[in-house]
């Protein structure tokens, strides 16, 4: 009977320190948390966002025969969570970098998401050089917003 008392406290001890611990956020991802949604459309690195907070395509892109080179909003993608949007730079047709403008924010929890899952989301775009990404697990609405807002943004660069 004893140890039966010892393994059950011993037991909910256990459960009760993995419950109460945070999870660990290594410096990179710390360092690429999101900007508050109010700031994003300011600091926007194309022109194009409407006040509707709609985009348009960004003037800054040329399409040769060599694929579109510039940068391109995408339209904003309302998820559960809040908005995500993303810009898009390409040289040539190809994806040289991938920036969120918009992500949700409205709490801590997705706050945190957001920045555990939109570093991995760019890194799966720049890898396919496409919007055909996996989801990250855990962040299945950012990961879907974040691939409409990217497809948008290479349907207006027409690639």
């Amino acid at each position: 009977m004893r140890k039966a008392a010892v393994t059950a406290v011993s037991t909910v001890a256990g459960i009760v320190l993995l419950l109460s611990l945070k999870p660990h956020r290594d410096a990179a991802t710390a360092m690429e948390t999101p900007p508050p949604s109010g700031a994003s459309e300011a600091s926007s690195p194309s022109p194009g966002t409407g006040p509707s907070g709609a985009s348009s395509p960004a003037p800054t892109g040329h399409t040769s025969s060599g694929g579109a080179t510039g940068s391109y909003t995408g339209d904003v993608s309302d998820t559960a969570y809040g908005p995500v949007q993303v810009a898009v730079t390409l040289s040539h047709g190809r994806i040289t970098a991938v920036k969120a403008l918009r992500t949700p924010s409205d709490r801590p929890r997705s706050q945190q998401i957001a920045s555990y899952a939109v570093p991995r989301l760019t890194q799966e775009a720049l890898n396919a050089q496409s919007a055909h990404i996996d989801a990250v697990s855990g962040a299945t609405y950012t990961s879907e917003g974040y691939t409409r807002s990217l497809q948008s943004a290479l349907d207006k660069a027409g690639v």
